[in-house]
C-alpha cells in the first residue's frame, strides 16, 4: 500500500394542509433506526425539517400518541433522539417545542436525508462550497494513497456511469458510488465520514440536472480524475476535481435559475478560479 506521508493507513400548526403529503417520512436507507421508535423519529423529524411544524410550535404528547398510535414511552424516547439532533427541546410549562433551524445539527445524516427534495438555494450553496473545500484535497490524497482495490471501485463506478445511458437513477447511483470511492481512497477515516455531506450535495445537484430531458455527459471529466488518481498525479487529480465541480455548477445553473449554480458568483468557489 502506498505511503501515507507518515500516517499509518487505515482501512400542521403553521398552516400547512394535512392533505400535503410532503411531511411524511422519506424512505430510509439500510442501517437507519427501525421499529416503532425509529418510525416515530422519522415521522416527527421529517415533519419538522419540511416545515410542517414551525419553530416554537408545541408538540402535544397526547395528540401525537393518538395520531401515531404509539405509547408515551416510545414518544419520549423519540423526542430524546430529536433533541440530540437539535430539533426540539423541553421547556418548563410549555412541554416539547420545535427549535429554530439555527439550532439543528445540519451535518447529522438523518437531517441531511430528510432535506432531500426540500433544499433551498442557500442550503445548496453551502453544500456546493463544502464540496469545493473537501473534494480537491481528497483527490490529492487519493492519488498518493489509493490501493488496487480503490482503483477497482473507481473504475467500476465509472463504468456503471457510462453504461447507465439515459437511466437517470442509475447515473445518480453511479455518480454517488464514484465519489464515495474517491473519499475512501484517501484513507482518512474522518474524510470518509464526510460521505453524508457530499452525498447530500451530489443528490441535490444530480436530481436537478438529470430530471432534464437531456443532460451533459459527465463521464469524460470523471475519467480524467480517475486517470490522474491511477497515475498518482495529485496536482492533476485536484485540477480534474475542480473542473468537475465547475461543470456541476454550470449544469445546475442551466437546470434551474434559482439553484445553487446561479448563486455562486465568480471567485466564490474555493480554489477554483473558473467557477461561474
Amino acid at each position: 500500500m502506498p505511503e501515507r506521508e507518515g500516517i499509518r493507513p487505515g482501512g400542521g400548526p403553521d398552516g400547512t394542509s394535512r392533505d400535503d403529503r410532503s411531511y411524511l417520512p422519506t424512505r430510509r436507507p439500510p442501517g437507519t433506526l427501525r421499529g416503532l421508535h425509529g418510525e416515530t423519529v422519522e415521522t416527527i423529524g421529517s415533519r419538522i425539517v419540511h416545515g410542517y411544524y414551525s419553530p416554537g410550535s408545541q408538540l402535544p404528547p397526547q395528540q401525537l400518541e393518538q395520531e401515531l398510535g404509539i405509547s408515551s414511552t416510545v414518544l419520549r424516547e423519540a423526542m430524546r433522539v430529536l433533541a440530540a439532533k437539535g430539533l426540539v427541546e423541553s421547556r418548563q410549562k410549555l412541554g416539547t417545542v420545535v427549535k429554530p433551524r439555527s439550532s439543528w445539527s445540519l451535518l447529522d445524516a438523518d437531517l441531511l436525508r430528510w432535506q432531500e427534495g426540500h433544499e433551498d438555494a442557500s442550503f445548496l450553496y453551502d453544500l456546493a462550497e463544502v464540496r469545493f473545500i473537501i473534494e480537491p484535497a481528497t483527490a490529492r490524497l487519493a492519488a498518493v494513497r489509493r490501493t488496487d482495490t480503490d482503483l477497482e471501485h473507481l473504475r467500476g463506478s465509472l463504468q456503471a456511469m457510462a453504461d447507465a445511458g439515459t437511466d437517470a437513477t442509475a447515473v445518480i447511483d453511479a455518480d454517488l458510488a464514484f465519489h464515495r470511492a474517491l473519499l475512501n481512497a484517501a484513507h482518512n477515516e474522518l474524510l470518509s465520514r464526510m460521505e453524508f455531506i457530499l452525498e447530500a450535495g451530489l443528490k441535490a445537484r444530480d436530481t436537478l440536472v438529470h430530471n432534464r430531458s437531456d443532460w451533459p455527459d459527465s463521464v469524460p471529466v470523471h475519467r480524467d480524475l480517475l486517470t490522474a488518481v491511477e497515475e498518482g498525479d495529485s496536482a492533476a487529480a485536484e485540477q480534474a476535481v475542480l473542473r468537475l465541480l465547475d461543470q456541476a455548477l454550470t449544469d445546475a445553473a442551466q437546470s434551474s435559475p434559482a439553484s445553487v449554480g446561479s448563486s455562486l458568483k465568480s471567485g466564490d468557489s474555493a480554489g477554483s478560479g473558473t467557477a461561474e
